[in-house]
């Protein structure tokens, strides 16, 4: 099969040279849409004459010269008007003609090939659901002949036909049939003669009413019929009047001859008569034509064209850019979406499991429903079902859905669940809005809940096949922390109505009742909000990466500004009174926010953020809200201090309970209750408080205001006695494990004097009368740091401080105004290690300010890279990329050589990700692409590396593919050829001499297929050499690696390449991670045997492989043979194994037990063919080690029910004693055999099974 250039969609040729069949239309006759018309043209091959040949024939039959008037009806092709007039012209009149049919419509049975295109019209007609649906105007016995056998084909004979709609099934003979004896009645029901045709389609109309109601069911397909054909004429005019009443009838098709020359004229006629035209080169046998039916009907039969095979052809690629005759992303979106669900099920089974790069094309809304005459565009995982406003059946959405999933859906759902250690795809939840539909989030938690049983049970052998069929199946520690989040609801959606303000304006009139605290919760409950990261050269094996690395996240309140809408009700004396009932609730609130923390990894019981988010528990302008759950924080506080108005008691408890509570920020809000003028906690209680535990929250950075608020306020009223003791734990100094572990000694020390100056400061300044030592150490570091100085701000009190900076300030704000922040560039141009600045945030949260800012910067020739990295890496994301590009492309182009090398990475992952979209400075693209083209780079030539991996992490690689994007914006044409903007570029890439392009070629290669589809001559020079291993063998492995990436079986193009496709089986093991992906495709280059490639190719190429290449070749067997889906048997008879036979090798050495588990799944999925797949391969089968999915598989379809016989050979094949387990459904296979024959009990086969069964239950 080709797919070949076309005016419309995709279409396919069967043969080469043949017609090009429309996309559209082969999709229509898979989902049993399509009639087949057959007229004369398919009997030629009998002997048989067409319409015209029909009336010279007669007249010769007859002894009759035609006269002027016979001549001239014949000369205008009218046809039937001769016939008529031969009737009333010849003696006998009538009956004399209708009896010569007899003898001119004998076929000639022993001609070749005589009836092979009746055959195959007969199987095209077939539906997947077993109905025959055919008509033909023929009124020959040939279909008669071939269905003699064939009783599953109910003949209908006009005038008595059936009614056009979904139920009827059979062979139509539209104009009647040939009686097998020359009786006058039935010959006389023939519809040959204009009287004939007058009768059926005008005066008695029943041919003109069954014609109107089927071309309004089905899509109609001519075969064998001319341009002047009169049936078509009347055809024709029997729709006319459906066509004038404004009625949209679906397409109908023609396969059509034309001579060179005339090919544009009959396009016209055909589209004149509303008929699109197939067209092939007529030749005097129509050759074209037969043998395109015939080869149609073989891959149908087959099942190589159904949905099912669609999906196992196509699962195995990268949904990429094609062009728009190749449009195989459209094709498999189509196949899954047949409401069927059967070939989401496959997608959904397949292994290796479908990449996720599927889930964008599935999330695009590319198609229209029409509901009340309201379109609604819906994708293949969101679809309007009604017009109530919540009616979406969809697997993620912002709110719960109660409508049940579709089997198609519920099928993708379960794909995804195979790949729940993708980041992407906790991602892709948290955008549409975090609630999974219950079945989905029951699929998870099934998936989750087996995997965990597996890895209790240390079933290595069952996890090893998971993993290996499903790579990001199984997710490590931060992935399942996420999964959990997700399924216990904590993402925060977007579209959940927790409205705060309504909420206080219902307390304004009602006070604090119970449902409105209840509710209140829910309003301040704390939610995670999840982002997708920026992109990182992670090792995504690696199992100790955390949340942090896989996504960024935010812990966010249900309801947003908290501060403004509190503000009006700080002096409200309901709000007040209302606050220590609050109380509890609102520590909970913080309770919960600090453990969602803790499990994202960002807190524990000596650590959280607190201090950066909320500086100070007290007030201070430090505290900027730019955290909105922080408000809960000064609640807490705000009730608290009204609880110790009150109740001092029960402000004492709630103090105490705090300070049990883990992280510091309960420890600080401890000490503020500790530290308030109110008195609650006493001086004593307040110091064991510091030094509890160490002293850690006395010296600890994440309590550090609150430690030294507290210090100030007790020490002056500390007795000497207590006084000494505080002396003598700061003097002490802070304990070595509260900080970092890689601080050098000299640093450390500094530190240490630092935060004993600080505290013994402190308390003296507070009025406290320190010791003679205490007081002598004071003064010594004192003279030893003259600049330590306490500011007026306090900021010596705060470890984390938004300001300009100081040395030991460790976190800076970035001014928002434009001069400032040109000043403060200027003097922070790098990244400290020991400061923390927003300066990421600003470039999210105040793009246009910072803009200017760098912009300002460059104008005076300043450059401060670390920025402009942090800047790059930020816009390089969805809602910046226009805007950044756009603005900052004309500056940064403007920046030297050397500033652009420094900065090659972000610029060419910036090129990247707009090179979809961007809309001003082409130019500037292409400048920024040779640029870094330009720049020098060090390629690893590790042999064991994965060079594609390698190339996607590459600036070489970016670059590829960003010229690779935007050559994908446009719409892409067979024969088109390469712009010359990318051309050039391409061409220097496609330069071996120069090693760093690799990683380029690399892409190049990965797209060779459109390449060689829009410009040929440009791919054969540059692209295809490189696949030559005797050009240069780690060129040749780079570009199949890149090829094999996401490879097609596409025959033009293996056909160019043959002998270095051949070759490359003998270096199999060089192909790295993708060397499987070969196996496959030269697996479905055997089973689709092309004109290319001889058998005995196939065969010497497939024996070069190695066992494991081997391996994966029976696994593509097993693949290929689902895919056929109802047509199995077919396919197994006419292609499995036809390649078993003259292609797999046959040799003892490729008997291994890892084949031999392939070949079995190949015999079980064979179904009805079970028995003869096992009587094929049962000399190939051996006790195999991964016995579980063989059995489970075996159980699942019911085979031991359905071949007892053969199940039990086959397990008696498959199965030793040696196991370390007894088989799961083993014992269940068994009794299905026992039920169903029940003297298989005494078979030694089954009796050893069973014994063995029977012994490991009781060992």
């Amino acid at each position: 099969m080709w797919y070949l250039l076309s005016e419309g969609n995709l279409k396919m040729q069967f043969i080469k040279n043949g017609p090009d069949i429309p996309e559209r239309l082969l999709q229509s006759h898979e989902e049993g849409r399509v009639v087949f018309f057959s007229g004369a043209g398919i009997s030629y091959p009998a002997g048989l004459p067409g319409f015209e040949g029909l009336v010279y024939q007669l007249y010769h039959e007859l002894g009759i010269t035609p006269n002027d008037v016979q001549k001239t009806a014949i000369d205008n092709k009218e046809y039937d008007r001769a016939i008529t007039l031969l009737e009333v012209y010849v003696v006998g009149g009538r009956e004399t003609v209708r009896k010569s049919l007899l003898k001119v419509l004998s076929p000639n049975f022993s001609l070749p090939n005589a009836t092979l295109t009746h055959e195959a019209l007969l199987i095209l007609s077939k539906n997947r659901k077993g109905q025959t649906r055919h008509i033909t105007t023929n009124i020959d016995p040939i279909f008669r002949e071939i269905t003699s056998y064939n009783k599953g084909v109910t003949p209908y004979v006009a005038p008595l036909l059936p009614i056009p709609k979904s139920s009827w099934n059979g062979l139509i003979y539209l104009h009647g049939l040939l009686p097998k004896e020359p009786e006058i009645n039935s010959l006389n029901e023939l519809v040959i003669s204009s009287g004939d045709f007058g009768r059926a389609y005008l005066n008695e109309g029943w041919a003109a009413r069954f014609v109107s109601e089927l071309f309004r069911n089905y899509t109609v397909c001519f075969v064998g019929y001319s341009i002047s054909d009169p049936i078509l004429r009347y055809m024709m005019d029997a729709l006319a009047a459906d066509s004038q009443m404004g009625e949209t009838l679906p397409e109908m098709f023609a396969f059509a001859s034309y001579s060179k020359g005339n090919e544009k004229a009959i396009i016209n006629e055909w589209q004149a008569k509303n008929v699109t035209p197939i067209l092939y080169l007529e030749d005097e046998s129509h050759i074209c034509l037969h043998g395109t039916i015939q080869r149609w009907s073989e891959t149908y039969r087959d099942g190589s064209l159904g949905k099912e095979r669609i999906v196992a052809d196509s699962a195995m690629l990268k949904p990429m850019a094609s062009t728009r005759q190749d449009n195989y992303v459209d094709r498999m979106l189509w196949a899954l979406n047949d409401p069927t669900g059967l070939p989401a099920k496959h997608f959904a089974d397949l292994d290796p499991v479908p990449t996720l790069d599927w889930l964008e094309p599935l999330c695009e809304e590319r198609y229209l429903t029409d509901l009340k005459n309201t379109k609604t565009s819906y994708s293949q995982i969101r679809r309007k079902i009604s017009m109530e406003p919540e009616a979406w059946m969809s697997l993620v959405s912002f709110s719960t859905t109660s409508c049940q999933l579709d089997n198609r859906m519920f099928h993708l759902a379960r794909w995804l669940t195979r790949h729940l250690d993708d980041p992407r795809l906790v991602i892709w939840i948290a955008k549409c809005g975090g609630q999974l539909h219950e079945t989905f989030a029951k699929l998870i938690k099934e998936q989750l809940k087996k995997i965990e049983i597996l890895k209790q049970a240390t079933n290595n052998e069952e996890l090893t096949r998971l993993q290996d069929n499903a790579p990001n199946m199984i997710p490590r520690p931060a992935m399942s922390t996420l999964w959990c989040l997700i399924l216990g609801g904590f993402l925060k959606s977007p579209d959940r109505n927790f409205k705060f303000y309504d909420w206080l304006e219902r307390f304004k009139f009602s006070g604090l009742t119970t449902p409105l605290r209840l509710e209140l919760r829910e309003i301040l409950a704390p939610r995670v909000v999840l982002r997708e990261t920026y992109k990182k050269d992670l090792d995504m094996l690696d199992e100790s990466l955390q949340v942090r690395d896989l996504v960024s996240w935010d812990i966010e309140l249900n309801s947003s500004n908290i501060y403004s809408f509190l503000q009006p009700y700080t002096n409200n004396s309901d709000w007040i009174e209302a606050l220590p009932r609050l109380l509890p609730d609102i520590t909970l609130l913080l309770r919960d926010t600090l453990d969602l923390m803790r499990v994202m990894g960002d807190a524990d019981d000596h650590h959280d953020f607190s201090y950066i988010h909320q500086p100070s528990i007290s007030d201070h302008f430090q505290n900027k809200e730019f955290y909105e759950w922080t408000a809960l924080i000064k609640m807490a506080k705000e009730a608290w201090i009204v609880t110790a108005q009150y109740n001092p008691q029960n402000a004492r408890l709630v103090a105490e309970d705090w300070f049990q509570t883990p992280y510091p920020l309960f420890k600080r809000l401890a000490f503020f209750t500790a530290a308030h003028p109110n008195n609650v906690i006493s001086i004593n209680q307040a110091l064991d408080w510091l030094l509890s535990d160490n002293c850690r929250w006395l010296w600890s950075d994440k309590t550090k205001r609150e430690s030294i608020r507290l210090l100030v306020d007790i020490a002056p009223k500390l007795e000497p006695n207590t006084l000494a003791t505080l002396e003598d734990a700061i003097m002490i100094g802070p304990p070595r494990d509260i900080y970092l572990k890689d601080i050098e000694n000299e640093r450390w020390i500094q530190i240490m004097d630092r935060e004993i100056w600080l505290r013994l400061l402190k308390i003296e300044t507070a009025g406290a009368k320190l010791g003679k030592n205490t007081k002598a150490k004071l003064d010594s570091l004192a003279i030893q740091h003259p600049e330590w100085q306490f500011a007026d701000d306090d900021r010596e009190e705060f470890s984390h401080w938004m300001s300009d900076g100081n040395e030991w300030i460790k976190s800076l704000d970035v001014p928002l105004s434009r001069r400032k922040m040109v000043a403060w560039l200027k003097q922070h141009p790098h990244v400290s290690h020991w400061e923390e600045d927003n300066w990421r945030q600003r470039c999210h949260d105040n793009f246009n300010t910072t803009v200017c800012a760098l912009f300002a910067l460059s104008q005076e020739d300043i450059w401060p890279i670390d920025r402009w990295r942090t800047a790059l890496r930020t816009w390089a994301t969805k809602g910046f990329l226009n805007r950044s590009w756009r603005y900052m492309a004309p500056v940064l182009n403007n920046a030297s050589n050397e500033i652009i090398q420094t900065l090659t990475n972000e610029i060419s992952w910036w090129l990247h990700e707009i090179a979809r979209t961007f809309e001003h400075h082409e130019a500037i693209f292409f400048s920024f692409c040779k640029k870094i083209l330009a720049i020098k780079f060090q390629i690893c030539s590790d042999a064991d590396e994965d060079v594609v991996a390698k190339s996607l992490n590459q600036p070489i690689g970016h670059v590829t593919e960003a010229l690779l994007r935007w050559w994908y914006r446009r719409e892409l044409e067979d024969a088109q050829t390469l712009p010359e903007e990318i051309k050039t570029i391409f061409t220097e890439l496609c330069n071996i001499n120069i090693d760093k392009y690799r990683y380029g070629r690399i892409f190049l290669a990965a797209n060779v297929v459109n390449l060689f589809r829009v410009d040929f001559e440009w791919t054969h020079t540059h692209l295809l050499p490189l696949f030559d291993w005797q050009n240069s063998q780690i060129e040749a492995q780079s570009a199949w690696e890149g090829f094999l990436w996401s490879p097609r079986l596409y025959w033009p193009l293996l056909s160019t390449i043959k002998a270095s496709f051949l070759n490359t089986a003998t270096h199999y093991q060089s192909l790295g991670k993708h060397k499987e992906q070969y196996a496959a495709l030269l697996t479905f280059a055997g089973l689709e045997l092309n004109e290319s490639f001889s058998i005995i190719e196939l065969r010497k190429a497939t024996r070069s492989l190695p066992i494991s290449g081997i391996r994966a070749s029976a696994q593509a067997l097993v693949r290929a043979l689902e895919g056929a889906g109802d047509q199995r048997s077919n396919y197994w008879a006419n292609r499995v194994l036809p390649y078993l036979q003259t292609i797999w090798p046959k040799s003892h050495e490729y008997r291994t037990s890892e084949i031999s588990e392939a070949l079995a799944l190949l015999c079980i999925v064979a179904q009805e063919e079970f028995t003869a797949a096992f009587n094929f391969l049962q000399h190939w089968l051996q006790p195999i080690e991964h016995l579980n999915y063989i059995l489970n598989k075996l159980d699942k379809l019911n085979l031991c029910s359905l071949y007892p016989e053969t199940a039990l050979a086959f397990l008696d094949l498959v199965i030793n004693e040696n196991k370390q387990w007894l088989p799961l459904n083993l014992k269940k296979c068994l009794k299905d055999i026992e039920t169903v024959e029940p003297k298989h009990s005494s078979d030694v086969r089954f009796k050893r099974l069973n014994e063995f069964a029977q012994l490991y239950e009781k060992s």
